[in-house]
């Protein structure tokens, strides 16, 4: 009986994940009716405040999984590129490539900050930021990056993808901005490498 009614629980809030995101995407965080996307998923008000607390906790786990997807869309990226030091450069220009997506743009780039506050401090940037800092130590132990901290490598690298992500986000014209952010980011990571003579 426990064990139906944990399934149940899991199957609502994933529900309602899918509703929120979806009038996330369409109307904006503000903008969306929670009676309208409890009603689309076909639940009451009460399921979502079980699940999530109020609207900000919905948001919030909205935000966490497409952050997830897009880190993991990254990592894949960054696996294909062949070397340790190639895959940070994909990796992170395929982070800041996403803020072209219209639902990245709306929900975790313009609407996750100004409801849920500094991205930095999201758990989800968090496991980037841990995966990050594995890379940079491999780098460091490789010779091929300075021995700077890793945590503090890892966690300039983090903030210069997601930044320009957020700059492309909020600007007037996206596409023209993409390559500029690309170009300083991979300039930027560049300078991390150690000088052979």
């Amino acid at each position: 009986m426990a064990t139906r009614r944990s399934e149940s629980m899991q199957e609502n809030r994933l529900k309602l994940i899918a509703a929120a995101r979806k009038a996330f995407a369409e109307k904006g965080y503000a903008a969306a009716s929670m009676d309208e996307l409890t009603a689309d998923a076909g639940l009451t008000r009460g399921a979502l405040y079980h699940s999530f607390g109020d609207k900000r906790g919905l948001l919030a786990a909205v935000v966490e999984q497409i952050d997830t997807e897009m880190a993991a869309r990254a990592k894949e990226i960054g696996v294909r590129a062949g070397s340790d030091w190639q895959g940070l450069l994909a990796e992170g220009a395929s982070y800041i490539e996403m803020a072209l997506n219209p639902e990245v743009q709306r929900i975790v780039l313009l609407d996750g900050p100004a409801a849920l506050g500094d991205p930095s401090q999201w758990p989800s940037q968090n496991t980037c930021l841990q995966v990050t800092k594995s890379t940079v130590e491999r780098l460091i132990a490789q010779g091929i990056l300075k021995p700077l901290d890793a945590e503090a490598t890892a966690r300039l690298l983090s903030g210069a993808a997601l930044n320009a992500a957020l700059w492309i986000a909020a600007s007037k014209n996206p596409q023209s901005v993409l390559p500029r952010a690309v170009e300083a980011f991979q300039a930027l990571a560049s300078g991390l490498l150690v000088e052979r003579s």
